[in-house]
């Protein structure tokens, strides 16, 4: 895989991604596993297994409720997904710093959640 950014969108495989100004995919049928390494690289950030973990947990979320989750119910889905010690909003800073439901639902491919500044 192959990855460059700019304002405008990434780069994955020779592919152009468009992005909306605040960095959110303008189209989510072009998520892909090396769209979010590059959604993770633009912002600095290494995905590890535990990251991957939130993202299968807001992707699933998005495909039943069509909607991404706010903090609070990111945090009830974590933690009904998998377990009291990973649905907690401090092990989610942790691993999103500033912003968990945001921060996360863009590498995920997933819009802006509503009620998030």
């Amino acid at each position: 895989m192959t990855a460059q950014a700019n304002s405008y969108g990434i780069t994955v495989d020779g592919r152009v991604i468009a992005l909306d100004p605040e960095g959110y995919l303008a189209d989510l049928e072009d998520w892909t596993p090396e769209v979010a390494h590059a959604l993770a690289v633009r912002e600095g950030r290494v995905l590890t297994e535990e990251h991957w973990e939130v993202i299968e947990v807001l992707r699933d979320f998005y495909r039943r409720y069509e909607m991404a989750p706010a903090m609070r119910p990111l945090v009830k889905a974590v933690g009904q997904a998998l377990g009291p010690d990973k649905g907690k909003s401090l092990h989610l800073m942790k691993l999103f710093p500033e912003s968990p439901a945001k921060v996360a639902a863009r590498i995920a491919g997933l819009p802006k959640p509503t009620n998030c500044l």
